[in-house]
């Protein structure tokens, strides 16, 4: 039985110019040439504050549970009078903004106001001051920023970190609740600063290889990295992604979004295409995470957003509220165009019952997309702008961006080189030197393949990460990404991430992350209050991921992807050992470092109380 279409939408047509490369490999290129675009970002709120002036721009929810909403004019005019306060500070590259709050409208003005200067905002994970234990990520990134102001929004709560972090001379600048013990000022007092030439004139030197801002990734080492975000970057990316997307032009668009501005998938993506295209964004205080999706919830009945933006594990908490209420879901599917999932690959199942939600609301498909790239990449570097009817496909070049396939042992990797590639890390040549080839293309360290050789404008498929995959004593190699994403959707609703285990072992094993949701759903006598280490040791649940896995070992019966064994894990990832990032990413090498024992217990043999055996 065939399924219902999809939803109409202006993409541009798929195509790619390819190169085959001596030695193996070959280049990709998009057949469109990059326009021009702006000389930085502060042009693009310039820009709509004069077309459209009383256009609400930003949205958050107010403290009597109205909305706070400030139009272009109004964030323009805030953004220039903190463009001169920090002027008046004589704030600089080497002693940049620093913000450690959650996303908010006041956020968002001092990172405009700042880059309005020409001084670079530096955006840093609330997750490091708020979830951590020991603030070893923030103390680290502190040194390494040296900033000459700290914003956060709510200063008590925020206060352990402010009095255990060595902030420097740095004036520590508070939105409310300024914490006991610290000398802070309040931001009103930069917001209510009396606009000079001065602004206007540092405003004029600000050019598209100023660095706008500073976003921290860190690797399997845990030490972070400041990656330099020129507005070239930034300003040439929302170019490509216009160009690709045609329709971004013709109607506003609108969203709602939770995902945190310390990232790049939700500042330079999501937040950057609402000013480059005059849209609007409904700050979600939500969050994918028990107790704070309900936030989003009454937001999404509230708000019809045009386009949808979220990583798996997003969708995946949302799905279930979306198929037991009506109202919410024709109220998120009413003007919907486009579902854009990133960060991670989206299981089957996930978009399958995506798919089925949109035919219940609307009698048709809405375009589900998805993009690749790193906060090195601003961050896009390959986009879908075409159908594709299964999870997988990562897109094609984007305008003025070339991605280099290299042969790296049976894989090719992926490299990038373009207008939106970083100039480097902050403070760190040795890491820059290394993250670029001899032709100056930056190594992301992912692999990909062409969807279909025969036809390489059907897009890339994503092939996993070149350092995650490993062999099996064998000599076999295992592709970590797609085990994992395979094993999530066999085993639902039982698993919500999951590492996989076997190199130089003689088969695979996952340590899993159970989804608690799931488990609670299948022990019918059970409730919310039930502790999860009691829940994974439910012989209904173990059942369940025991034949779930066991028909994924049907299909799959290959030594490179059958799963022999499992350990369920009560103990969720930790973010001080750098196993999870706010966004809810699992770092597949920090989980098996720390859990090295659990590993090994799990290869051990004999009866081994919680290894689960799949036959």
């Amino acid at each position: 039985m065939s399924k219902p279409p999809f939803n109409d939408l202006n993409f541009a047509p798929a195509d790619v110019r390819v190169e085959p490369l001596a030695g193996g490999g070959m280049l990709l290129r998009s057949p469109y040439a990059l326009g021009a675009y702006a000389r930085c970002l502060g042009d693009l709120l310039e820009q709509w504050a004069d077309r459209t002036p009383d256009r609400v721009f930003l949205a958050e929810r107010a403290a009597d549970g109205g909305w706070r909403k400030l139009s272009y004019a109004e964030v323009r005019r805030s953004a220039r009078a903190i463009a001169q306060a920090i002027l008046d500070r004589d704030l600089a590259p080497d002693r940049p903004v620093t913000i450690l709050s959650d996303n908010s409208v006041d956020s968002a003005l001092l990172q405009l106001g700042a880059m309005y200067a020409g001084v670079p905002a530096a955006p840093v994970s609330p997750a490091y001051s708020l979830m951590s234990q020991d603030f070893g990520k923030l103390k680290l990134i502190i040194e390494l920023l040296t900033p000459g102001l700290v914003f956060t929004e709510d200063g008590a709560r925020f206060a352990p970190a402010l009095k255990a972090v060595d902030f420097g001379a740095a004036e520590i600048v508070v939105g409310a609740n300024p914490p006991d013990g610290i000398p802070t000022t309040a931001l009103a007092s930069l917001t209510g600063a009396e606009r000079t030439a001065a602004v206007d004139e540092a405003f004029a030197a600000v050019g598209p290889d100023t660095v706008a801002k500073i976003l921290f990734t860190s690797g399997s080492t845990g030490y972070p990295k400041g990656v330099l975000n020129t507005h070239r970057m930034l300003c040439s990316n929302q170019q490509a992604i216009a160009q690709l997307w045609p329709f971004l032009e013709e109607t506003p668009p609108v969203i709602v979004d939770w995902l945190p501005w310390s990232h790049t998938f939700g500042a330079n993506h999501n937040f950057n295409m609402m000013l480059r295209n005059g849209g609007t964004l409904y700050i979600d205080r939500g969050k994918p995470a028990p107790g704070l999706i309900e936030t989003t919830i009454v937001t999404l009945k509230e708000v019809s957003p045009t386009l949808y933006f979220n990583v798996p594990r997003g969708f995946d908490m949302l799905l279930p509220h979306l198929e037991s209420d009506a109202a919410l879901r024709d109220n998120f599917f009413k003007d919907l165009q486009l579902i854009f999932y990133a960060g991670a690959a989206l299981p089957q199942n996930l978009w399958e019952r995506l798919e089925a939600v949109a035919i219940q609301a609307r009698g048709e498909r809405v375009r589900m997309v998805s993009a690749w790239g790193s906060t090195e990449t601003s961050p896009l570097a390959t986009s879908v702008h075409f159908g594709i009817e299964k999870a997988g496909v990562i897109g094609l070049p984007a305008p003025g961006t070339e991605i280099k396939m290299a042969p790296n042992g049976d894989k090719l990797e992926l490299r990038v080189k373009g207008p939106n590639v970083t100039p480097g890390y902050l403070k760190r040549d040795d890491l820059t030197a290394e993250a670029f080839d001899e032709d100056g293309f930056y190594k992301i360290g992912d692999a990909g393949k062409l969807d279909d050789p025969e036809d390489p404008a059907k897009g890339i498929v994503f092939d996993g990460r070149v350092a995650e995959d490993f062999k099996l004593m064998s000599g076999t190699w295992v592709h970590v990404g797609s085990v994992r994403v395979a094993a999530i959707a066999a085993a639902a609703p039982v698993i919500q991430d999951a590492v996989v285990t076997g190199h130089d072992r003689e088969d695979i094993g996952l340590l899993v992350f159970p989804n608690p949701a799931g488990c609670l759903s299948l022990c019918s006598d059970a409730d919310k209050d039930t502790p999860l280490a009691e829940l994974v040791g439910r012989p209904e649940v173990r059942d369940a991921l025991r034949r779930g896995l066991a028909d994924h070992n049907t299909a799959n019966p290959g030594n490179s992807t059958q799963i022999a064994r499992v350990v369920l894990m009560a103990e969720p990832p930790n973010i001080d050992a750098n196993e999870i990032t706010d966004k809810g990413y699992i770092n597949q090498r920090a989980v098996l470092d720390r859990r090295a024992a659990l590993v090994e217990r799990l290869y051990a043999g004999g009866t081994q109380e919680d290894v689960i055996e799949v036959s």
